[in-house]
């Protein structure tokens, strides 16, 4: 008994912390302008690149041509460089280079990593919407 009330306490602590981490990101601006979109209740999308990364050279037409665009004519993104941002990459816990991530009322849903198929951004962003 004493070990199920044990791993209960400390599961719960665990998911506070956990929980907490996630809503202070969400609630600071990552970079700036991302605490107005997220606060405006729009999709928003971090791409993290780098110019030496050919898969985020793959990526950015593709994104371009979709965000802003028909169904995600709503959708705001922001670039981040791997290179010069490191704050940034440390608060969204990012550790490469051409990631995705996808934020839905100031929370993140979901994250890419080194996708560059058309049909397959497309869909990552269609989650937000």
């Amino acid at each position: 008994m004493m070990n199920r009330r044990l791993f209960l306490s400390t599961a719960s602590a665990l998911l506070l912390m956990l929980s907490a981490g996630r809503i202070a990101t969400a609630a600071e601006d990552i970079v700036p302008g991302f605490a107005t979109a997220a606060g405006a209740g729009v999709p928003v999308l971090i791409h993290v690149t780098a110019p030496w990364c050919e898969v985020c050279q793959a990526q950015k037409p593709v994104v371009a041509k979709l965000v802003g665009n028909g169904d995600f004519a709503k959708m705001k993104k922001f670039d981040v460089d791997f290179d010069s941002q490191k704050d940034v990459l440390k608060k969204l816990r990012v550790q490469s280079q051409s990631t995705m991530v996808l934020f839905k009322n100031g929370k993140e849903i979901d994250r890419s990593v080194g996708v560059s198929d058309p049909v397959e951004i497309e869909a990552f962003l269609r989650k937000a919407l």
